[in-house]
């Protein structure tokens, strides 16, 4: 349970989120990076574990020997759930130091990389990951709708690639930003035959969001909802 201090001080953080660029993003993560597992464990966020389960599920055999790329990983709470179920080779991705540094202490990457999702290329060698999974980071704050191809062409062939995605304040940016996933996900699919999906799951509980009433301009407490994507890129 979360005191009034822990919960003042997120409060004033998703405030300062709200209004932040996305230039602002790695600094602000790099703040939170020491207590954003604790913070986290606060709000519900559970979708690591959900995450985890879902590509177990589909992977057969032990997957032990499961090449991983772990987009926006932060901490590495995908990779802990992964770990639990078998998993065993991780590659880690983010924009922030911070998070990349609490990352590391796990010591569950055998490599871990800086970069900034849509400003820089993604860092991985086409074709040549098993799984692929971002949790939380497609949304216009943090990565242009474009980084899904990105998480395509790292995929090998038959390869995995597992999206979740929170259903956020509805603002017009992130409508837009919606449309545009929408859009972008079913033309790789339906035109180009890039993937298919396998799986979606939709979450009545993604996270407890710290949301500003646009008018009254106090953080509320809300819960949110969600969805998974598992995707299977086409062997063609």
């Amino acid at each position: 349970m979360a005191d009034c201090n822990q919960m003042d001080r997120l409060k004033e953080l998703f405030r300062y989120y709200d209004n932040c660029t996305m230039q602002e993003i790695p600094a602000l993560y790099d703040g939170w990076s020491k207590d954003y597992n604790q913070d986290m464990d606060t709000l519900n966020y559970k979708v690591p574990k959900t995450v985890a389960t879902l590509l177990r599920e589909k992977i057969s055999g032990n997957p032990d020997a499961v090449l991983v790329l772990d987009v926006a990983c932060g901490t590495g709470k995908i990779a802990k759930q992964l770990f639990d179920l078998g998993f065993r080779t991780f590659v880690g991705v983010d924009g922030s130091k911070g998070m990349l540094e609490q990352a590391a202490k796990t010591g569950l990457y055998q490599e871990l990389k800086l970069a900034m999702l849509g400003a820089e290329p993604l860092p991985a060698q086409k074709d040549m990951f098993d799984v692929v999974v971002i949790a939380s980071a497609l949304d216009n704050f943090c990565a242009p709708v474009s980084v899904i191809r990105e998480l395509c062409g790292a995929t090998k062939p038959g390869g995995l690639v597992c999206m979740a995605r929170a259903d956020y304040a509805i603002t017009s940016e992130s409508i837009r930003y919606d449309k545009e996933f929408e859009s972008e996900r079913q033309l790789m699919e339906e035109e180009e035959g890039l993937w298919k999906l396998l799986d979606i799951k939709h979450l009545d509980s993604y996270m407890t969001d710290l949301q500003t009433n646009p008018v009254s301009k106090v953080v509320e407490e809300r819960i949110i909802t969600g969805t998974v994507y598992l995707y299977q890129k086409s062997t063609n």
